[in-house]
């Protein structure tokens, strides 16, 4: 049996879901034709044109209730319509788990998730409903920033999304449809001969060098650590990192470094310290790959900080 792919549009009502799906179908004539199956679960401002549908050989299916989303009624809509492929515009008010826990029907195969979100309003969910606008994203392969303009904060958006979801793609979007392809800043100056990263910073810049490891080759940097080296650890390697919260206070990851020291076992483990380390870039089976590996230059004793949680924002 040939696979249907399936394709999911998740993000808040009025993040631009509905607008993507229709260029999509409609603009770029997406799958030259093939019979789609558009499966609706929330009602926005944007209508779609059930008329323009037709002529994309696209048939249109409205799901408002949570509780009828379900394995069986998918399974009847398949018989039914017998789709070649399927676009889900999914409510931004359900759990995306309740849809990626399913058994879809017999061929459906889910081969790309994509989140919209509105650049203006996207500082104020994270503030007040973190944890709900982040179960929109935590699974999208691409993440669309859209109604971008030049004093949206793409730095502190990025990293949010990251501290959830570090594979996703992230396109930023203008609000006439260009893509905004300008450079985010870094809150620490990467030409200083020592980088010294605060506790603020720490996040932003473990994130940074864990993606773009190789301008960090060779550079120096000074941070707060709190040291994981347990008896089982290889000898001659710790990791000193920090604890973050990613999503909300019961999601909290140690964000650490792979740290190459002959003199490790000295250092106790869950202990703090002020370290100083030359990065150099090398193959390591903790990153599955290249990444950055610490040569401490110092490390003296610290003590713990008032807050012993950092953040992406």
């Amino acid at each position: 049996m040939e696979e249907i792919p399936v394709y999911l549009f998740t993000g808040f009502m009025d993040s631009g879901k509905t607008t993507l799906i229709r260029q999509t179908l409609l603009e770029e004539n997406f799958g030259e034709g093939a019979k789609t199956l558009l499966i609706v679960c929330e009602d926005g401002d944007e209508e779609y044109d059930e008329e323009e549908l037709k002529k994309a050989n696209t048939r249109i299916l409205f799901i408002e209730k949570e509780e009828d989303f379900t394995e069986t009624l998918l399974k009847n809509i398949n018989l039914q319509y017998l789709p070649d492929q399927v676009f889900i515009e999914y409510n931004g008010t359900w759990g995306v788990d309740t849809f990626l826990e399913m058994t879809l029907p017999e061929g459906w195969v889910l081969v790309q998730s994509l989140a919209t979100v509105d650049a203006a309003t996207f500082d104020m969910y994270l503030t007040n409903m973190r944890a709900m606008i982040m179960e929109q994203l935590f699974q999208a392969d691409v993440v669309i920033m859209n109604r971008c303009n030049d004093d949206t904060p793409k730095g502190k958006f990025r990293r949010a999304v990251k501290a959830v979801n570090r594979p996703a793609q992230i396109v930023y979007e203008r609000a006439d449809g260009s893509i905004d392809e300008s450079e985010e800043e870094l809150p620490f100056d990467l030409s200083q001969d020592l980088i010294e990263i605060s506790d603020a910073d720490y996040a932003i810049w473990y994130m940074d060098a864990q993606e773009n490891y190789k301008q960090y080759d060779g550079k120096k940097v000074e941070f707060l650590g709190y040291v994981y080296n347990p008896d089982k650890m290889k000898k001659g390697v710790m990791v000193p990192g920090r604890f973050a919260m990613t999503c909300c206070i019961e999601d909290v990851a140690f964000l650490g470094f792979k740290c190459k020291y002959p003199d490790s076992k000295n250092i106790p483990h869950k202990s703090w310290i002020k370290i100083t380390a030359e990065i150099r870039v090398e193959f390591a089976m903790e990153y599955k790959g290249k990444g950055p590996v610490l040569y401490p230059i110092r490390i003296e004793p610290a003590e713990k900080p008032e807050d012993e949680l950092v953040y992406f924002s």
